[in-house]
């Protein structure tokens, strides 16, 4: 199984386009397209898990007539001269059938609906075609720029005129946004631009990588994919053909964006299966799953196909799982009334059905290779049961293997705590950045200490077996003191007792969590803890309600003596960013109460919260002052970079505490375990995949500091003094990456000896223990946090 997966064991790469030193696996540049003469399937399809019914609209004929007459009238087809390049001749247009596909992912849809719903994705197949033609092809960045710098000007949230349409995109988006926005609310138009914008515009990031010969890494691409790919513009889009809107209060919460995450996964790793031929061998494109693992893993196509149809499995469980364990009590919380109940209920069912109807147009389009599969399998495991066949019986058709079964679910179910799993050979890691160490270290050892007792931080706990969760000795291992000084070399003795009091708060708050909640399985309990730290970090005036423990009076405290030097959208990012760490702590105390290993996409997104990484990145920007536009902070470069960070310093933590955390407090929560199980490799190879995703993860915020962000200076039309804040960011970035990973080499916290020396393995933890781990909270915490009040801008 592990030399299937890494033979070859690694492939040469560009090191330049990289930004790395030498081979590994990760992004990687190609040295040309994989095109060829040879049209033989490049891999069988897998066996799809389609677990809802794909069923077929009715007014299937009367939308491929209306769409082919609108894409003649909109210049779809037959553009005039003027324009240029015929994407489309009607051969094609017939064949691949988008009237089909929108038949089956819209079964309910009536008539008109289902016209406007097909006309949609007649567009928005066409831009795909379009961009490629004109840009993609051309490699004409400045064009395509020009180009999507328009689009949006046709989509007016307060139906405004939009200007003269130059082509068949642009006529067809003006006509589109008129007949589809105004019979919704305010809020969903907002969301619906957003996700159109993203759909047009992330489009210059598959360009440049075609450019560049560049293939992303596995995390990067998934959340890509998400933008380029448009699936959250089809969940948006199903709200309005089962003419229902999901409560704009509940729209950003966790389960409902996991529910668009999953379902965007879903439709998106399924396409890269299917299109694997046309876009990779034919089309030259480097966006594709199947791609993406081969390079990574240095694995064949065949297994590439299969890993990618895990991860689309395991994604369409956690949806499921979403919809089943976390809506109810979302319900709840938000007190939705029935109708809005129900309208959430329906708008999954919408959902439901594209991913099944998706699924069964992929089938049959032209557009992709589909021969083959486990349905023609002679295994005695393949094949299907017998019954019909034809349109519109798909819901009839069993196919009885594994996998289309979706018994993957089975092993998410099966860890057992306390497995003597002995200490990891620590991998070779790749830190091209360095930092220094405060020269006040010794003091903020000593003064946070001091303050933590004060704060009661090392005193007995009621209702814990064995009376603490600190102690001085335990205290002194986890050294955050260090931890603060490396990922803070510049700071004065005051602002590093700030920051060390910060990560001291921090980690034993992650400590505190899970022995007062996690063991004991109180749920309840625990959303009552989390809710009530909102009431420590008020947006001004006097802390009125009394600490009931030490980790709100240790919040009260440091709120209290940073919160003056905070402008209000400071305080509102630093509120959100500890309620968003806080929060995801009810997260593992969910997965840990069902026993389940996470899905190893939502772990990594989760992670960044579990670790505090939000936390931190807000800080820093803090540190720099609000005199960037906050607009730069949500672009794609500069999220490029935090998110990178953000898993190179998680995945440290992993590493280090995989021994800590899963043999000596039966915890599941570490990337090594979640790739372990997910992958079925042994500890050893776990590490070094976990290993190779941070080399990746790196070697990509290198590649986004050398090649974007100057495109992102004069994108924003930054002066000198601009450009220098935002590199100071960047650099507090790598700061803090370094400083993670030199504290983890220091510190004994995970040391077998010091493991041991604490408690044998799962004694106390059988009923208090739980996910600790500095990198879950040290490192996590407020690297630049003590610079606030040497920012004058913050209390402006």
């Amino acid at each position: 199984m592990i030399r299937e997966l890494r033979a070859p064991r690694r492939e040469a790469q560009n090191s330049a386009a990289q930004g790395g030193p030498g081979p590994s696996r990760g992004d990687v540049t190609m040295s040309g397209s994989k095109a060829g003469g040879n049209k033989k399937q490049p891999f069988e399809l897998p066996d799809f898990y389609v677990p809802w019914p794909a069923r077929l609209n009715p007014n299937l004929e009367g939308a491929r007539v209306h769409s082919k007459a609108w894409a003649r009238e909109m210049g779809i087809l037959d553009p005039p001269e003027s324009e240029g390049v015929e994407v489309w001749d009607e051969a094609k247009f017939d064949a691949m059938d988008y009237a089909l596909l929108c038949a089956y992912t819209h079964p309910e849809a009536p008539g008109p609906e289902l016209d406007l719903v097909t006309d949609w994705y007649v567009w928005v197949f066409y831009f795909d075609d379009h961009f490629l033609e004109l840009y993609k092809r051309t490699k004409d960045q400045a064009g395509a720029k020009k180009y999507l710098d328009r689009l949006p000007l046709f989509m007016p949230v307060d139906l405004s005129p939009p200007p003269e349409p130059t082509n068949g995109v642009e006529r067809g988006l003006i006509d589109l946004w008129a007949r589809t926005v105004p019979s919704k609310s305010m809020e969903w138009r907002k969301r619906f631009f957003e996700s159109t914008k993203h759909l047009l515009e992330e489009s210059t990031w598959e360009l440049y990588n075609i450019t560049e010969r560049r293939v992303s890494n596995p995390i990067e691409y998934i959340e890509m994919r998400r933008k380029v790919g448009g699936a959250p513009w089809s969940a948006d889009l199903v709200e309005h053909a089962v003419f229902v809107e999901v409560p704009d209060r509940i729209a950003k919460s966790r389960p409902m964006e996991v529910l668009k995450a999953t379902f965007s996964d879903g439709v998106h790793l399924r396409n890269d299966l299917f299109s694997y031929e046309r876009e990779i061998l034919d089309e030259g494109e480097l966006a594709n799953n199947v791609l993406v693992l081969e390079q990574f893993l240095g694995c064949d196509t065949q297994r590439a196909a299969d890993l990618t149809n895990e991860i689309l499995t395991s994604r369409l469980q956690q949806f499921e799982n979403t919809a089943v364990t976390e809506l109810p009590p979302l319900f709840e919380e938000f007190g939705l009334n029935p109708i809005e109940r129900a309208q959430v209920l329906t708008y999954i069912r919408g959902l439901q059905d594209w991913q099944s109807g998706g699924h069964e147009w992929h089938m049959r389009s032209s557009r992709y290779m589909n021969k083959g599969g486990a349905a023609t399998s002679d295994s005695p495991l393949g094949g299907t049961l017998p019954g019909p066949t034809g349109l519109g019986t798909s819901g009839l058709r069993i196919l009885w293997t594994p996998g289309a079964l979706g018994l993957q679910r089975i092993r998410n179910f099966t860890f057992v705590p306390f497995e003597p799993v002995g200490p990891v050979q620590l991998p070779e890691f790749y830190m091209p950045f360095k930092t220094g160490q405060s020269p006040h270290l010794d003091a903020a050892r000593r003064n946070s200490k001091e303050w933590a007792r004060r704060m009661g931080m090392l005193d007995v706990i009621p209702g814990v077996p064995g009376g603490y969760i600190w102690d001085d000795h335990k205290f002194d291992v986890a050294d955050v003191a260090l931890c603060g000084a490396v990922i803070h070399p510049d700071a004065t003795g005051p602002e590093l007792d700030l920051t060390a009091c910060w990560l001291v708060w921090g980690t034993y708050a992650d400590d505190f969590f899970p022995a007062l909640f996690t063991y004991p399985r109180n749920l309840a309990g625990a959303k009552v803890f989390n809710e009530r730290l909102r009431l420590f970090m008020p947006d001004s005036g006097a802390i009125t309600e009394v600490p009931t423990n030490p980790v709100e009076k240790g919040l009260a405290d440091l709120w209290l003596r940073m919160m003056e030097s905070l402008s209000s959208n400071a305080r509102d990012l630093f509120r959100t960013a500890v309620m968003n760490m806080t929060s995801s702590w009810l997260w593992e105390l969910a997965n840990q109460t069902l026993n389940r290993i996470p899905d190893p996409v939502d772990y990594v997104e989760m992670r960044r919260r579990t670790f505090g990484s939000e936390l931190t990145t807000s800080l820093s920007r803090m540190s720099i002052g609000d005199e960037l536009p906050a607009e730069i902070f949500r672009t794609r470069s500069i999220r490029g970079l935090e998110n990178s960070a953000m898993d190179y310093a998680c995945f440290t933590n992993d590493v280090f505490s995989y021994q800590k955390e899963v043999e000596y407090e039966g915890e599941f929560h570490n990337m090594v375990l979640v790739v372990r199980n997910f992958l079925g490799v042994d500890s050893a190879e776990a590490v070094s995949i976990v290993n190779d995703l941070m080399t990746a993860r790196m070697r990509q915020f290198e590649f986004i500091k050398k090649t974007e962000l100057p495109v992102l200076f004069d994108d924003f039309g930054l002066d000198d003094a601009g450009r220098a804040k935002v590199n100071e960011y960047v650099e507090r970035l790598q700061e803090w990456m370094a400083g993670v990973m030199i504290w983890h080499q220091t510190v004994d916290r995970y040391r077998e000896f010091e493991l041991r020396a604490d408690r044998t393995p799962g004694s106390l933890l059988k009923n208090v223990g739980g996910p600790t781990g500095l990198g879950t909270s040290a490192a996590r915490l407020a690297s630049q946090f003590a610079k606030l009040n040497s920012q004058p801008s913050l209390g402006q």
